[in-house]
């Protein structure tokens, strides 16, 4: 498996940064996603877990680092929460961090509806 590097922008619209490491399982999304493709930039992301879950079946650990997000990346952060969900119920080892903003009331609600949607804990740090 080869890894992902996507450095992230904040131009028209805003890219978050991706790290995804095969050897290490290691996978980072951070800053910002609002984007115009948003489907588009993130399926190459899903199939790389899928691929990840199917072949490595290694540890995950999964940390998220965004300080904002759009409606349509919502739906695809919640397809990948979906996916280590399915992956740890199916014996994988899977660790999911997420840094926040302790002020930010509108990104802890969604945080805790999407633990409750995909039953997945999520390690919340507050900073």
């Amino acid at each position: 498996m080869k890894d992902i590097y996507i450095q992230g922008s904040n131009d028209v619209y805003f890219v978050p940064t991706v790290k995804f490491e095969a050897d290490k399982g290691k996978c980072l999304i951070e800053g910002e996603s609002f984007l115009a493709e948003t489907v588009k930039f993130y399926t190459p992301l899903i199939e790389w877990i899928e691929e990840f879950s199917n072949q490595k079946k290694g540890a995950l650990d999964f940390t998220f680092k965004l300080t904002y997000f759009n409606t349509s990346s919502s739906k695809c952060i919640l397809d990948i929460l979906k996916i280590l969900k399915r992956y740890e119920n199916n014996n994988g080892r899977v660790s999911v961090c997420w840094h926040y903003d302790e002020d930010d009331s509108d990104m802890r609600e969604a945080l805790d509806d999407y633990m409750n949607d995909t039953e997945i804990k999520i390690n919340l740090i507050p900073y």
